[in-house]
């Protein structure tokens, strides 16, 4: 049995990619697969897929499409300065465990 590691970005996330083709851009999460430790990120890592005619698309042709890519080319961006940080946990003020950034020691909503 493979040991299931605590992700540190979650679906939602603003993250900006830091390395691969799509370097330097920055999206939303839209998706995480946990499994294979990969996210997919909104308007980033564009493939193209090659359809066949169908009732959703009587064409067919060619659909860009999001493909997923590995987390540990993404990092999070903080929410107060618009750089990229690493991210780290704290008890707030309630007792609850949070994810801060690590740069401004913001909590991340």
């Amino acid at each position: 049995m493979e040991k299931k590691i605590k992700l540190k970005i979650r679906k939602g996330d603003l993250v900006k990619v830091i390395a691969g083709d799509s370097k330097g851009q920055q999206g939303k999460i839209t998706e995480i697969i946990a499994e294979k430790n990969r996210a997919v990120v909104e308007g980033v890592n564009l493939i193209s897929k090659h359809t066949k005619p169908n009732a959703a698309n009587p064409n067919g042709g060619i659909v860009k499409k999001e493909a997923a890519i590995h987390i540990s080319n993404l990092a999070l961006v903080d929410p107060k300065t618009g750089e990229t940080t690493r991210v780290g946990r704290k008890k707030n003020d309630a007792g609850k465990l949070v994810r801060v950034a690590k740069k401004s020691g913001e909590e991340i909503k």
